[in-house]
């Protein structure tokens, strides 16, 4: 279960009221910054401009590629690891806007997490130490520590120690 805290909302939909759960400024702000970022071919300057502007916690030498998308309203919401790598065009959401609600979430990223091109990783999940996640996956729930995970619906296809095995049996 992702860890989430609802907000109900009343008349229009959550998202028509956007400016009641988030500033203008702050919203027009983290644009900017996010799509300088998003070009920016310096990983040093790109961790630097979301850490200074965008308050995320952003581990030594973890490089986020080209085009990935952290959230636009919430960024301060995700922790991202030391030496890890989110794949291009990646998107984390700490935010979801429903009908009748909207929910925030904080996404924590471990330590050397390996996440594939076109992810999307949703509010609320945490992500253990040394996971791998697939390129195209929707991470909709906790991922394990050294887990490798893919698809939509988000699945396990090797546990730690399975994984560790399969390593094992690579080096003989």
């Amino acid at each position: 279960m992702r860890r989430t805290t609802k907000y109900p909302v009343s008349g229009a939909n959550s998202l028509w009221q956007i400016y009641k759960t988030v500033s203008f400024w702050k919203v027009l702000k983290n644009v900017i910054v996010i799509q300088i970022g998003r070009y920016t071919p310096f990983l040093a300057v790109k961790n630097w401009l979301y850490r200074t502007f965008l308050r995320m916690k952003i581990g030594e030498k973890t490089a986020l590629a080209f085009m990935v998308m952290p959230d636009i309203m919430f960024p301060e919401k995700i922790q991202i690891g030391r030496n890890c790598i989110i794949g291009y065009n990646t998107t984390i959401l700490a935010h979801e806007y429903l009908i009748d609600e909207y929910r925030l979430g904080d996404v924590i990223i471990g330590d050397e997490v390996m996440i594939g091109a076109n992810s999307t990783v949703l509010p609320g999940v945490v992500i253990g130490d040394r996971a791998v996640v697939a390129a195209g996956t929707v991470v909709h729930k906790d991922v394990p520590a050294g887990a490798f995970v893919a698809g939509n619906p988000m699945r396990i296809i090797y546990t730690k120690e399975e994984m560790e095995r399969r390593k094992g049996h690579s080096n003989e």
